[in-house]
């Protein structure tokens, strides 16, 4: 009789951690998780950190999270996602703008499994219940780090007559991602130093060491004196600490490699949406078709600021801009702070947000004295050349 009592007490007890958000009671569940490439890229290792971060918070084991490395934007996206969906995969993630079509020829193919991509537009307009797209509003995040980064260039003005107010970029394509990104790290600056001119110059690639290297070089020998980036590798990060030029990079902090020059990073934090799809699907219901992550859910993130590259009082700043992002005081792309071709940008000016071959642009995306990025969709959007930002090699 004592052996029967214990046996259902332990019954009880393990049905109760399962009612209590025991999401590892369904230990049938499995994630797959495919990246363009693995840990050496920036980009990469910070969807491997957030569903590990996810991983550990929901009581996955190593058995229920599969990631496929190094897949590349063709055909073997399609072949990776069959063979997930072969080895039991719930959800299929791919990180990758290029994986897009073809994890949406996964989910027409794949009804019973539901596909997630990230950075992707196509969702959307596609409307299939099993394919979704997510991004974050990363264009605040490049915001705070163009403050740091104003504060350092206010800095180094003050100290030498002699430094201009002239900053670099290192881009990889002529996405809207990345003219998103590097608009939203212009105006931050601006807003410290408002006589602040970029200069862009484009790889042509999401990771190439030597490209991103090479062109933060270029950069600094045009005269630049502080540099960022929308790149994966550590080129433009290790060349600015070699020639001693202060450099605010993506994705992760560089302080180890960079003690000397490395200010801070901005990043997505993926930890919240994996947490997010795996909950939706272990619970029964239906994933977002586009979802877009915030500072207010923790998916837009700053590493610390390193005090020993970074001006005075740099953290103090970045949190009292935060909170006015946070309560809609302040917008990144408020139409008063800049001009394109020295105009206002028009109340009328259509972006490009239901995407079809041509890009053609279909939406309205000025609103209230604004550019509202990613509240129509998930992924950027803002592809407009503002002025003081000089494009070197628009060619890709």
């Amino acid at each position: 009789m004592k052996k029967l009592l214990c046996l259902v007490l332990a019954c009880v007890m393990v049905l109760s951690m399962a009612a209590c958000g025991g999401k590892s009671a369904k230990s049938d569940f499995k994630i797959g998780v495919i990246l363009l490439h693995d840990e050496a890229s920036t980009y990469d290792l910070n969807f491997i950190n957030g569903i590990k971060d996810a991983q550990k918070k929901l009581g996955l084991t190593d058995a229920q999270v599969v990631i496929k490395r190094n897949i590349e934007e063709g055909n073997a996206c399609y072949e990776a996602a069959a063979d997930l969906v072969d080895e039991g995969c719930k959800i299929v993630f791919a990180d990758s703008f290029g994986h897009e079509t073809y994890l949406l020829q996964a989910a027409k193919q794949f009804k019973d499994v539901e596909f997630c991509h990230a950075t992707g537009t196509m969702a959307h307009t596609e409307k299939l219940d099993n394919f979704h797209n997510a991004f974050a509003s990363i264009y605040e995040g490049r915001y705070l780090a163009g403050v740091a980064a104003g504060l350092k260039l206010q800095e180094m003005m003050k100290a030498d007559s002699k430094v201009t107010p002239k900053i670099g970029y290192v881009g990889a394509f002529t996405y809207a991602e990345v003219i998103s990104g590097y608009t939203s790290f212009f105006l931050g600056v601006k807003s410290i130093v408002p006589e602040v001119t970029m200069e862009v110059q484009f790889t042509g690639s999401w990771y190439d060491e030597i490209e991103e290297k090479n062109a933060a070089a270029a950069l600094i020998d045009n005269g630049c004196v502080l540099i960022s980036q929308h790149a994966d590798s550590m080129g433009a990060p290790s060349i600015c600490e070699e020639r001693k030029v202060p450099n605010v990079s993506y994705n992760g902090s560089t302080a180890a490699a960079c003690p000397n020059t490395f200010i801070v990073s901005s990043r997505i934090d993926w930890a919240p949406y994996f947490e997010y799809i795996c909950n939706q699907v272990m619970d029964g219901k239906k994933i977002d078709t586009d979802w877009t992550g915030t500072i207010s859910t923790g998916s837009v993130v700053l590493t610390e600021v390193n005090t020993k590259a970074a001006a005075a009082d740099t953290q103090k700043k970045i949190d009292e801009v935060k909170a006015q992002l946070l309560n809609g005081s302040l917008k990144v792309f408020d139409t008063k702070t800049f001009t394109v071709k020295d105009a206002p940008l028009s109340a009328d000016f259509l972006a490009d947000v239901d995407t079809d071959d041509a890009f053609t642009p279909d939406t309205k995306v000025v609103k209230d004295g604004y550019f509202a990025e990613s509240e129509f969709r998930s992924a950027p959007y803002f592809n407009v050349e503002i002025d003081g930002i000089k494009l070197l090699n628009a060619k890709y």
